[in-house]
């Protein structure tokens, strides 16, 4: 078995803004600072602590991001959408392919459970990986301020870019 956390590697959630005034918000570049990766030979698991969630910049707005301003939307973050939920996946496929694995699975999202399919590469020891997460189907309504006219995009990017451990955990 195989261990990541963020000894390894990062996990990062990035967001894209909507709405009427969405040109004055920003993307947003969220690293999970808290996370464990589990890979054996048919099984991929991973669990993340919502309270570890930081926030890395932003693109786009009028002004750039200050640090008071990242430290409160991370705050905002856990206290009014994630609310320090749970955030699992558990794997209920992974099939080997050329130069990677492709993994079918149940994500729990505070609470509620739905199925995901994503694709992890690994080159040379080196994984990385991408999946899109509506948070509506997981029963989130995404963020928004200004009565709505500035929103987080329904839909958010996690990625993993981790660096496998020279030697594994056989036990």
């Amino acid at each position: 078995m195989i261990r990541l956390g963020p000894e390894h590697g990062r996990l990062t959630v990035h967001t894209g803004r909507a709405g009427a005034i969405a040109k004055v918000g920003h993307d947003l570049d969220l690293e999970v600072t808290r996370w464990e990766a589990t890979f054996a030979d048919d099984a991929v698991a991973l669990t993340a602590d919502p309270a570890s969630l930081r926030v890395e910049g932003g693109s786009g707005g009028v002004t750039p991001l200050g640090d008071d301003e990242k430290r409160g939307i991370a705050q905002t973050i856990r206290d009014e959408v994630l609310k320090d939920g749970t955030i699992a996946f558990t794997s209920s496929r992974v099939t080997p392919r050329d130069g990677g694995l492709d993994v079918e699975g149940e994500l729990d999202l505070l609470g509620v459970r739905a199925p995901i399919a994503f694709g992890l590469e690994l080159d040379a020891g080196h994984l990385t990986g991408r999946a899109t997460v509506k948070q509506s189907a997981w029963r989130i309504t995404p963020y928004s301020a200004l009565f709505g006219t500035l929103k987080v995009a329904d839909q958010v990017d996690v990625a993993i870019d981790a660096t496998l451990p020279k030697e594994s955990d056989d036990g």
